[in-house]
């Protein structure tokens, strides 16, 4: 993945960040080294890399001698130093991970029912994160990311029908966040905290633009461009399960018919599958699963499509075998050097590692990620008021 900082005074939070990335992939590394990788001064790199060594989130060992002199000391992150906390909301449950700040999950929970409420959720939501944070300073913990299913900010399609959170459109997703945790919330939809988990922890070591087809109980996905995640003019972008794909199709939540995730998601095999067996439905849904990996190419041209979610790894398998001999498309290409489409490397933990991600960047570099789904107002530089609370 490339990295760039900027030498211009008013984008210290951005330095700060591409600094922490570059030290998490290549660590341990130079000051030197790490000005080389982000295009910064050594003397940028010098003050942030003290900055963050004094706060805990770096840890330095000594370089290796090269030829004569005293070898640079080199940096690289303290797992311990910070941690985050990512849960995702589904319509079958919740699920919560505590991520330290290399990336690791260190511990996992899960709840599994059927259709929350908003107000059970919050209060699953406070116990899981109590549960996780426990045993850790309060003051080490940088926020809680939230995940959850879209599209939103559409009437007729956002918390309605069997794939999304149901009966949650009348929530104060804000306020009930606010009121339920003690920490800073940071709030997105679960294809595009997935897609980030993916790029951060999965293909995206590989590939700067490629496409994350996301199967949960709907389906979805996200472009990842240039190491970004596209989200579109309201951050609803690639919402693909609602694409009309059979004519005169079965009827779909969104008031459309035929829609994708109607045949192609975990919600269709389960209610599929008892009926005709895995078999049967693998070969049902041969021709739209190649149909839409097709339209993905054909709209994104992507160097290749990541297959991921919340599906076991051996239904992700026998999918990605449906797609030996796809049609023509963009992807098409003589000079491939990889797969049209491939599985995910971060697997279902990328939904997780993403929402808890959200938390660490709006610490280390407030406002370069979309405002949160809740409406929150952009976060305050967390992580410069904690300095100055610890300083004075």
């Amino acid at each position: 993945m490339a990295l760039s900082g900027t030498n211009q005074g008013q984008a210290r939070p951005h330095n700060r960040r591409t600094v922490l990335e570059a030290i998490r992939q290549h660590g341990p590394i130079s000051r030197a080294d790490i000005a080389r990788r982000v295009g910064l001064t050594t003397q940028t790199v010098s003050t942030i890399t003290s900055e963050l060594l004094d706060h805990g989130f770096l840890s330095l060992r000594p370089g290796a001698r090269k030829g004569r002199g005293f070898p640079a000391p080199c940096f690289e992150i303290a797992p311990e130093g910070a941690f985050a906390i990512g849960v995702s909301i589904s319509p079958r449950g919740l699920e919560a991970g505590l991520m330290d700040l290399a990336g690791n999950l260190v511990s996992g929970r899960r709840v599994a029912a059927s259709r929350l409420s908003a107000k059970q959720a919050f209060g699953a939501i406070r116990e899981l994160v109590d549960d996780l944070a426990s045993g850790h300073a309060e003051e080490r913990i940088l926020g809680v990311g939230i995940s959850l299913p879209g599209p939103f900010g559409i009437e007729a399609m956002s918390f309605v029908g069997s794939t999304t959170m149901e009966g949650w459109s009348e929530a104060d997703i804000r306020e009930g966040l606010h009121d339920t945790l003690p920490y800073p919330t940071f709030v997105d939809g679960d294809m595009s905290a997935a897609a980030h988990g993916e790029r951060l922890f999965g293909r995206g070591t590989e590939f700067r633009d490629f496409f994350y087809l996301y199967m949960g109980v709907g389906l979805g996905g996200a472009m990842i461009y240039n190491n970004q995640v596209m989200r579109g003019a309201h951050g609803n972008a690639s919402e693909i399960g609602h694409i009309p794909i059979v004519l005169n199709g079965e009827p779909c939540s969104c008031g459309n018919r035929g829609c994708l995730e109607r045949y192609f998601s975990l919600e269709a095999y389960d209610r599929r599958v008892p009926e005709i067996g895995e078999a049967a439905w693998l070969d049902e849904i041969r021709p739209i699963f190649c149909a839409a990996i097709v339209t993905i190419e054909n709209m994104y041209e992507p160097e290749t499509i990541v297959l991921g979610g919340q599906a076991p790894d051996g239904l992700l398998a026998r999918l990605l075998a449906l797609a030996d001999d796809l049609p023509v498309s963009l992807g098409a290409r003589s000079d491939r050097k990889v797969p049209r489409i491939v599985p995910s490397l971060a697997g279902s933990d990328a939904v997780i590692r993403g929402a808890a991600s959200l938390a660490v960047n709006r610490v280390f570099a407030p406002g370069e990620t979309p405002p949160d789904r809740s409406g929150r107002d952009a976060a305050p530089d967390l992580f410069s008021s904690r300095m100055e609370r610890e300083t004075r």
